[in-house]
């Protein structure tokens, strides 16, 4: 699962301590010193957690700055080109998978490790077909996050030890879950759909007019036999492109 269902309104970080103290809420800051650490960008909208790993991080690296949704990760770390993000896989407006798949494209010299509460071996699968990324869990990254970053600074990948298969021969058919059912731009209208954002917030987040994102909707709708809003939201869940709130499961249950 990718990212939990949300207001649709982009998400801040509150200021924070030290070097970006008094900066506006849910902007990059750039660090003008030379490149003699590599330097990371962070992506996380839980503000506490993004805090922490800032803290953590910045023993060893030169943290460039934190954003708290896809499509600000993927502006800025093309106009950053930091050496790694650390990137929580379930982000709103853009799922931390696809905001990568979008950076890789446009910079693909930049590392990326994953972060997820998800011990999901088919969407650590997913996340590996982009190569020499690292996959770690939220509550070991304390452990693990730095080995990660080593290792995909070394063009190699590291998955937690607790989510690796026995086999990857698999990883191809588990990672189609994740990617090959929709194209890129329906996996946005779905996601930022089942977000709860309405048809005029869409069309202003992918820059597009409110009759084309009808056209979309309408169009996955028919495709995938889906009847309502309800549909379209567990279809969200079905993809990966968001996962289930708190209190979701029974209503979930119900409806399979």
């Amino acid at each position: 699962m990718l990212t939990s269902a949300r207001s649709c309104a982009s998400p801040t970080l509150p200021p924070s301590s030290g070097m970006f103290a008094g900066r506006k809420p849910g902007v990059t800051v750039e660090r003008t010193e030379n490149r003699s650490r590599p330097h990371l960008l962070i992506a996380d909208d839980h503000a506490v957690f993004a805090e922490a790993l800032r803290v953590l991080l910045e023993k060893t690296y030169l943290v460039v700055g934190i954003v708290a949704d896809g499509r600000a990760l993927v502006s800025e770390a093309t106009r950053l080109k930091p050496d790694v993000v650390v990137v929580d896989v379930g982000m709103p407006l853009l799922n931390g998978l696809d905001a990568a798949r979008r950076v890789r494209e446009q910079a693909p010299n930049i590392k990326l490790v994953f972060l997820t509460m998800k011990d999901d071996p088919n969407l650590a699968a997913a996340a590996l077909e982009l190569r020499n990324v690292g996959f770690v869990l939220k509550h070991s990254a304390a452990r693990e996050l730095l080995t990660a970053i080593e290792h995909v600074l070394r063009n190699e990948s590291y998955v937690t030890p607790r989510l690796r298969p026995e086999d990857w021969t698999v990883r191809q058919a588990r990672a189609q879950q994740f990617s090959k059912a929709l194209t890129g731009r329906q996996r946005d209208v779905v996601q930022l759909f089942a977000e709860g954002c309405s048809i005029k917030q869409i069309a202003g987040h992918l820059n597009l007019s409110e009759k084309t994102v009808e056209f979309h909707k309408h169009h996955i709708m028919q495709s995938f036999n889906l009847k309502s809003n309800a549909d379209l939201v567990l279809f969200a869940l079905q993809q990966g492109l968001i996962s289930m709130p708190c209190g979701t499961a029974h209503f979930h249950k119900k409806a399979s």
